[in-house]
């Protein structure tokens, strides 16, 4: 955990030093958690002006991390968050394992599960909500295995706190439940599963969205609404299977979690536990959430390798083998483990720091210790930003001036109000819900009367006009 530990902060600090932690989803988690820091609502200006975030996604679980910001006032520190936050899923992980098989093949599985790359991709992609969710979930099945079922429903429901569709990972972990017999706690954990569910889509999300309603319905593969979905998968669950494997992308998703685990989580009924939130992914419409680079995949992962590890024991079970070492419960994480380090090795044939599975390569072989040239040239812009100023910032520079402006991405600032601008011209769009193109925001920017400070500094132009800070901005940080 130690070792992992570090080599995390070294590749999340080094991130950030070189300018590669984005606004999405560093910045936005930085400006919330910040104001609630300050007692405020989390209003985020880069997702829009007057943005309150529980209007995007519930996740009330972050404001427990505002205490932070009163030791260190730096957007890093959502990331320690996110590290200590990864590393404990090690220990439900060892605790089950060792009280299986023993202490070696726990203490392998830890280590392959902090190696493996669902958790790689997440300390690439910086700080989100569903880290709460990675150790989390490891000790709900702690409790089931120990036997303690009002314990998993009370940590279980937790979860109803990280995101707003955990509503139906607590219908899994309920079926779970029952398939142990534990009917009375099934029953609680099934009901608060579905009450969480419709507070959170039916009633929260809706009062502080601008447009009163939940905006990620994105299942039309399924139907129209939420209920025509339930209907289609009641009915014609044999039309659904095929758009789970329509795509290569779905197809390398589901390898890549499923076959180095030798597809042994299929024979586990804590598999169940991970199927909505792989589920709800391959039935997406948006392409991108399929993809390996995403932080969904750590608590995905967490539930299938202790899914494997129980297949194992019930395979053992089968065989009369006697409790204690058994040779496939080490080679399985050693595999894992072996692929991790081989992965990391093949990533140097490519030249890309974004969207690889084992980004840790670039850590520790040194190639991003020293910062390149586009770094420099984002530092020089956001040295040029004064404190509470206005600013529309590329998606890259908006994580460093978050701590003291206030921030937003082309075009999402009241036009009145900005005064700055930092445009990315290697981009093809900007970032933000309504992503402007290079071009737009030159011909917006020449519109409103800015005027260019730095010109194409490896890509990056700062302009600036003349007009005083608004009140708005420099009370944000207030």
């Amino acid at each position: 955990m130690t070792g992992a530990a570090v080599l995390y902060l070294a590749h999340s600090l080094l991130r950030f030093r070189n300018f590669e932690a984005r606004g999405y989803d560093l910045g936005i988690f930085d400006q919330a958690v910040r104001q609630y820091s300050q007692f405020n609502a989390p209003i985020v200006p880069i997702k829009g002006e007057g943005f309150h975030l529980l209007g995007d996604h519930f996740h009330p679980i972050i404001a427990v991390l505002a205490p932070l910001y009163w030791i260190w006032d730096d957007p890093r520190v959502l990331n320690l968050a996110l590290i200590l936050l990864l590393i404990s899923a090690a220990v439900p992980v060892y605790l089950l394992v060792r009280g299986w098989f023993s202490h070696r093949a726990a203490l392998l599985a830890a280590a392959a599960i902090l190696l493996w790359w669902p958790f790689q991709a997440f300390i690439n992609w910086d700080f989100h909500e569903i880290a709460f969710g990675v150790p989390l979930i490891g000790w709900v099945i702690w409790t089931i295995e120990r036997r303690r079922p009002w314990t998993a429903v009370i940590l279980a429901s937790l979860l109803l706190l990280v995101r707003e569709d955990m509503g139906a990972t607590l219908l899994a972990v309920a079926a779970v439940l029952a398939l142990k017999r534990h009917w009375a706690q099934a029953a609680v954990l099934a009901v608060t599963g579905l009450v969480g569910l419709w507070l959170a889509v039916g009633v929260v999300i809706p009062y502080f969205s601008a447009e009163g309603e939940f905006a990620y319905w994105d299942y039309t593969a399924l139907g129209a609404s939420a209920s025509a979905a339930a209907v289609f998968l009641l009915t014609q669950p044999w039309n659904a299977l095929p758009i789970l494997v329509d795509h290569p992308l779905k197809i390398a998703l589901l390898t890549a979690h499923l076959v180095p685990l030798w597809l042994l989580p299929l024979l586990s009924p804590y598999a169940l536990i991970a199927a909505p939130l792989l589920l709800s992914r391959l039935f997406n419409d948006r392409l991108t959430v399929w993809g390996l680079v995403y932080h969904y995949d750590a608590i995905i992962a967490v539930i299938l390798l202790l899914a494997a590890f129980d297949t194992l024991r019930r395979i053992r079970r089968l065989r009369g083998s006697s409790r204690g070492e058994y040779r496939p419960a080490s080679i399985l994480p050693a595999g894992l483990i072996l692929i991790s380090l081989a992965g990391g090795a093949v990533l140097q044939f490519t030249a890309e720091r974004e969207h690889q599975i084992f980004p840790l390569h670039w850590t520790y072989t040194g190639q991003n210790w020293q910062p390149g040239e586009r770094a420099e040239a984002h530092q020089r812009a956001v040295d040029l930003i004064p404190e509470g100023a206005c600013v529309e910032a590329a998606d890259t520079a908006a994580p460093h001036l978050t701590q003291h402006t206030y921030t937003g991405l082309a075009g999402t600032l009241d036009e009145d109000r900005v005064n700055w601008l930092i445009i990315d011209a290697t981009q093809d769009e900007l970032g933000g819900n309504d992503p402007l193109t290079p071009e737009e925001a030159f011909a917006r920017a020449e519109r409103l009367g800015f005027e260019t400070i730095t010109a194409d500094d490896a890509g990056l132009w700062v302009l600036h006009r003349d007009i005083p800070n608004h009140p708005v901005c420099t009370e944000y940080q207030e």
